[in-house]
């Protein structure tokens, strides 16, 4: 049920909440620990000069942290914070509460098929997600 939630973010989405592009952001770093900005505006198919501008906000509110890389002095290595990681743990829990409210309203009829469909659905779409992202 937490991809049916990922897939549903928008209409789960707190309103003044984080926008996408930054929760993705913070939650890639979380997964995958300190990267390159380089690698970060590559992930989210943004400009380096935007994920930059991403990254200075995210890091004057004490999501993330900037470090200078060990391998190149010249770059730049971010990482999430506890707040970051605090921070996308809450939205995670609002996300589900959301969707239990959501999935509440269906009658157990709908839940079982919506569960059955999910369930042929969701491996076909990230196997599909999956080939995208080795592009």
């Amino acid at each position: 049920m937490d991809e049916l939630a990922v897939l549903a973010v928008r209409r789960l989405s707190v309103q003044g909440d984080l926008s996408l592009t930054a929760a993705t952001t913070l939650s890639y770093l979380h997964r995958n620990g300190p990267q390159r900005l380089s690698v970060l505006a590559a992930r989210q198919a943004v400009t380096q000069p935007s994920m930059t501008q991403l990254v200075q906000r995210l890091e004057r509110e004490g999501l993330v942290r900037r470090a200078v890389d060990d391998l190149d002095g010249r770059a730049v290595r971010v990482s999430v914070t506890d707040a970051g990681r605090a921070l996308l743990a809450e939205r995670r829990r609002r996300r589900r509460e959301r969707l239990t409210e959501m999935l509440g309203t269906l009658s157990p009829g709908e839940l079982r098929e919506l569960t059955r469909v999910a369930g042929e659905f969701l491996p076909l779409l990230l196997r599909l997600l999956q080939g995208t992202a080795d592009e």
